[in-house]
């Protein structure tokens, strides 16, 4: 016989909401501010808000113009006198109201991989805010971006979407050159999303330099060397942070295709909420991915 339910066991748990009065999500932007990357920048945004309803978040350019991109010290100037006059206003209304404390904002970089160049930058812009601030790090390495690389590549046709049914895609590579920004230190950080994708695909998988001279073309002949035929380039990229044609360049380099970049996969989304969470000591449910179909 089966056994009673208890009651409450299997319910559902509530959904997380911001606590009211938490602190905004920035999302520093990095890269030419344009049409496209503002699309992008809410598209992310716009996932982060579903994940987590009442969320604040708002879009702050690294090289904005203040008219038509904010950059990221206009959004927090903009965060902070909001919150300042909301405080005025209960008290002007006579509602009793804590005065706010901690953090006025949570500054989440839409990067990928460490760019030490980029989070300079980033950090003296909040620096230069003067308002109370936390800088994340980064959204990788993660399991998630190895699954938005895996979507990506299958997309462009060069790798198999689920290898227990699609053994017959020809044009799959059997070499992957994931490239990245940021030096060296962005290459370690995407070898280790690397070592992951490569066991999503059971090919081999190395990380290469797009702002390193001869970085993919080494990667490549290397890969050609252990015994690897066809090769793609998956860019270790959400989009806004290099130039387009850079990666394209690479891939005529590497004497390969390339699959698009990032962009505003659902991860990046729920990396950067996650990040938020994290450094507020929210702990929602950890972003779970979805399988490759």
């Amino acid at each position: 016989m089966p056994r009673p339910r208890q009651p409450g066991r299997h319910r559902r748990p509530e959904p997380l909401a911001a606590p009211e009065g938490a602190p905004a999500l920035v999302l520093a932007v990095p890269g030419t501010p344009s049409a496209a990357t503002r699309g992008l920048a809410e598209e992310v945004v716009s996932i982060a808000r579903s994940e987590l309803p009442g969320l604040d978040a708002r879009i702050g350019y690294v090289d904005g113009d203040d008219v038509e991109f904010l950059t990221i010290q206009s959004v927090l100037v903009h965060a902070a006198e909001e919150r300042t006059a909301r405080y005025e206003q209960a008290l002007a209304a006579g509602v009793e109201v804590k005065e706010p404390e901690g953090p006025v904002a949570v500054v989440v970089p839409l990067l990928a991989g460490p760019d030490s160049a980029l989070l300079r930058v980033i950090r003296q812009a909040v620096m230069d805010s003067r308002v109370a601030a936390d800088l994340t790090d980064v959204l990788g390495p993660h399991p998630l971006l190895a699954e938005a690389l895996h979507v990506r590549l299958s997309e462009a046709g060069l790798a198999r979407a689920d290898r227990a049914r699609l053994f017959t895609v020809a044009t799959a590579a059997d070499g992957i050159i994931l490239a990245s920004v940021g030096g060296e230190e962005a290459v370690q950080a995407a070898g280790i999303t690397g070592m992951l994708l490569a066991a999503r695909l059971a090919v081999p998988v190395m990380a290469a330099a797009l702002d390193q001279d001869g970085s993919i073309t080494a990667v490549a002949e290397q890969l050609r060397s252990s015994g690897s035929q066809q090769l793609a380039l998956a860019p270790y990229l959400i989009g806004p942070e290099i130039d387009p044609s850079l990666v394209a360049q690479a891939a005529q380099e590497a004497g390969c295709s390339a699959a698009e970049a990032l962009g505003p996969y659902p991860a990046i989304g729920k990396l950067a909420l996650s990040k938020y969470t994290t450094a507020l000591g929210i702990a929602p449910q950890q972003p779970q991915g979805t399988p490759v179909r």
